[in-house]
């Protein structure tokens, strides 16, 4: 443009500093801003913006602030926007007080907040385990004529749920329904976590059906939460309903399904049903899986099949990690096979993984119980020359 002696406006800049911004090269962009203002051009809240959200995306939040204070000075003050913008960033870094203070900041200087900005304020609280804070935000917002919305209550709902605290959360969706605000899946899923975790697993699954006749469609987190809920009672018979269902609703049943039930199985004792759910697999499996199916050979008796599973995927290639081993060499160990055991703890570095304080501890365990003391008292010396041993 200069080239041709084209003049650049305001809004040129601000084009050229936001993509500069995006690409992370702050430096050019303040410089680009130094060369606008000595050509007679003010910086406006939209060049402002561009500087801080790049800040804030790239966790420079501190940057951030300090480049608002120097704006101020040029006479652009900051917007609601941009105060949203930071005030997000320091949630994001877990850094809520910071966040608290700024929200303070923007009330002394006349910015009014707005949904945004509660929500990213009670999302950052409930993320930091300070419900009680977040619910007083969500009484302040409401005083101050401030609609919280489904985002609102869906991070107040789901906080609520993990530390416990279900009958929170039962008036949080209760309060949520009679504002008129429409759950959506986000919310229902959280609702439906909570009351799987304390136990309430058919009530769950009722929550599901509202879910369906309110029009809301249940993902697959939804159905996964469920089938989880339900392996943990023991009731696989309503989990492979629920398998099922799955399917008729067009829902593509990933890794985490198949691990769920599989493990469900295992812990009914139905070993051969969960090796058939395994080789019916239409995900890939993945090392949890393996982790799965050997601890649940194991602990239903049947070593040897655990032992056939372990040989295929090493003759596979496949890339297996120190927790493998690790349970593999347990599982050596308990089964009476501790020179076997042995020889795969020392073929760990051979393969590339270096062995752990579960792999030494469960060695030396191995060693003891067939009263090799000799050998469990050097690997134990072993392993406090390689640093792994706390004292």
């Amino acid at each position: 443009m200069e080239t041709l002696g084209i003049t650049h406006d305001l809004y040129t800049y601000n084009i050229v500093i936001n993509c500069l911004c995006r690409c992370s090269r702050f430096s050019i962009a303040l410089s680009v801003i130094g060369k606008m203002v000595k050509l007679g051009f003010h910086p406006d809240v939209v060049t402002l913006s561009s500087l801080i959200n790049g800040f804030c995306q790239r966790n420079r939040v501190f940057d951030a602030i300090e480049l608002v204070a120097k704006m101020e000075t040029m006479g652009c003050k900051p917007d609601v926007v941009i105060y949203n913008t930071i005030i997000d960033g320091f949630c994001k870094n877990r850094l809520v007080n910071n966040a608290l203070e700024l929200f303070e900041q923007m009330d002394k200087n006349g910015v009014r907040a707005d949904v945004v900005t509660y929500n990213s304020l009670i999302t950052g609280l409930c993320s930091s385990g300070r419900c009680n804070d977040a619910d007083l935000l969500l009484r302040d917002m409401v005083m101050r004529n401030v609609v919280p919305n489904v985002i609102t209550f869906t991070a107040l709902i789901d906080a609520s749920a993990k530390e416990g605290n279900l009958l929170e959360a039962e008036k949080l969706h209760e309060e949520m329904v009679n504002r008129s605000v429409v759950p959506d899946v986000f919310a229902y899923n959280s609702m439906i976590n909570g009351l799987c975790m304390h136990g309430r697993v058919d009530e769950a699954k009722q929550m599901l059906e509202v879910m369906v006749t309110n029009e809301c469609l249940p993902d697959i987190v939804t159905y996964n939460t469920l089938i989880n809920g339900f392996c943990k009672f023991k009731r696989v018979d309503d989990v492979m309903k629920l398998f099922s269902e799955m399917s008729e609703r067009g829902l593509v049943r990933d890794t985490v399904t198949y691990n769920t039930i599989i493990q469900g199985y295992f812990q009914v004792g139905k070993p051969d049903t969960a090796q058939g759910v395994f080789r019916r697999m239409d995900s890939p499996p993945n090392l949890r899986t393996y982790s799965i199916l050997l601890y649940g050979l194991f602990n239903n008796g049947k070593v040897e099949k655990a032992l056939v599973v372990f040989q295929d995927m090493q003759k596979s290639g496949m890339d297996l990690d120190v927790t493998i081993y690790n349970i593999m060499i347990h599982i050596m160990c308990k089964a009476g096979y501790v020179e076997d055991a042995w020889d795969l703890f020392c073929s760990l570095t051979d393969n590339g993984v270096e062995p752990d304080v579960v792999s030494y501890t469960t060695m030396i365990s191995g060693f003891c119980r067939k009263r090799l003391w000799r050998e469990a008292d050097e690997l134990y010396r072993k392993m406090h020359e390689d640093g792994l041993l706390l004292l």
